[in-house]
């Protein structure tokens, strides 16, 4: 009778359907938190703001002075650093991930559920945008607006959509396990309210940043460990390039911030197992096969960094204690630098000084 046992069981680790269809590719060699990376602990003096009852502020936006953060409960919240107060403004109904406000103070949500949103400062909401070139945008992940009101976002994956994979946590894992290509930038045009594809072959296509004279988009692909460069303007206009790759972590957000910074997200650090399983796609799928908290996931390791528009890091902030964990971005404003994060339970928080900015900047 157990000889039978370990026979079934051999037979459902190498036979047993699975979503994923593992694709064989070279992960790059893991430098690990070495030089601009260098480990350091400038994250401990962090500090949370309480949202009740919610968790998972993932996407931030800035406006008359109040942060606005998206939740995994599908509210919009919002925060008066002067006061301290935190509100409940809109639910989508869905599951809002980036968020930037337009040149009408109009909120522009990637809802991974429900596409791309407009909420009006009267919080009505409008569905921009749910499918492109008759295929529909299961995984609206973040988003940022050009001057000439043209909307960028991004689709995580065409294959893996979040809410038929069991959330947009679970489906990021498939789709990175897979690592098929599935992610694109796309670009909806308010004039006449078509939406295109802007590039496409992403493995999970993530954050999302338009450049302050709109000359270029940034957009993260997480499963590669790298973020692109694409022009929008200029002799290049059409052409995209690596900014930077071979990053320690999986890049979430990328968030424009003051004097030509970029700020980005590290959810986890990168996965050994996963790097060194890349050209192995059969063994991936057996690993598919085991119990979920088996399989790679994301490592408590708190990370946000700064760069400029060539790749160059300017800061790199740090908790390898991941007290305040699993960063998608950051967001600054006058006196404090925010931190959103994929899994905590309140917002995070810390003082320009602290992050080494300076508070007199405009």
């Amino acid at each position: 009778m157990l000889k039978i046992y370990f026979l079934c069981f051999i037979a459902y680790m190498l036979f047993w359907p699975v979503p994923v269809d593992p694709v064989s590719w070279d992960a790059p060699v893991d430098q690990g938190y070495v030089g601009a990376f260098a480990s350091n602990t400038k994250l401990n003096s962090l500090e949370t703001v309480v949202t009740e009852g919610l968790h998972g502020p993932e996407g931030l936006a800035l406006l008359d002075g109040e942060v606005y953060a998206a939740t995994r409960e599908g509210w919009i919240v919002r925060h008066n650093p002067e006061t301290g107060e935190v509100s409940r403004w809109v639910n989508t109904e869905g599951s809002p991930l980036g968020i930037v406000f337009d040149g009408d103070n109009n909120l522009l949500v990637a809802d991974a559920y429900l596409g791309l949103l407009s909420i009006a400062p009267s919080g009505e909401i409008s569905v921009l945008s749910n499918e492109v070139d008759g295929t529909p945008i299961d995984y609206a992940d973040d988003v940022d607006v050009a001057a000439d009101g043209k909307i960028y976002f991004s689709d995580a994956s065409t294959k893996f959509g979040a809410k038929s994979n069991g959330g947009t946590y679970a489906a990021s894992l498939l789709d990175t396990m897979e690592h098929g290509g599935h992610g694109r930038l796309l670009v909806y045009n308010p004039a006449d309210k078509t939406t295109a594809v802007v590039m496409d072959g992403l493995n999970f296509a993530n954050g999302v940043a338009v450049a302050a004279d709109s000359s270029f988009v940034l957009v993260n692909e997480t499963g590669s460990y790298r973020v692109h460069k694409y022009w929008l303007q200029g002799d290049k206009a059409g052409q995209s390039e690596v900014l930077i790759d071979n990053l320690p972590g999986f890049p979430d957000n990328v968030v424009r911030g003051r004097d030509g910074r970029y700020w980005v997200g590290l959810v986890s650090p990168r996965s050994e197992a996963l790097d060194n399983l890349s050209d192995s796609p059969f063994v991936r799928k057996i690993v598919q096969r085991m119990p979920a908290f088996m399989r790679p996931q994301a490592v408590p390791y708190s990370h946000v960094f700064a760069m400029d528009e060539n790749g160059e890091v300017l800061l790199s902030l740090q908790d390898p204690n991941g007290s305040y964990d699993t960063n998608t971005g950051a967001l600054e404003t006058d006196n404090w630098l925010y931190i959103s994060s994929l899994h905590a339970a309140n917002l995070g928080r810390i003082s320009r000084v602290n992050a080494g900015l300076s508070v007199t900047e405009e």
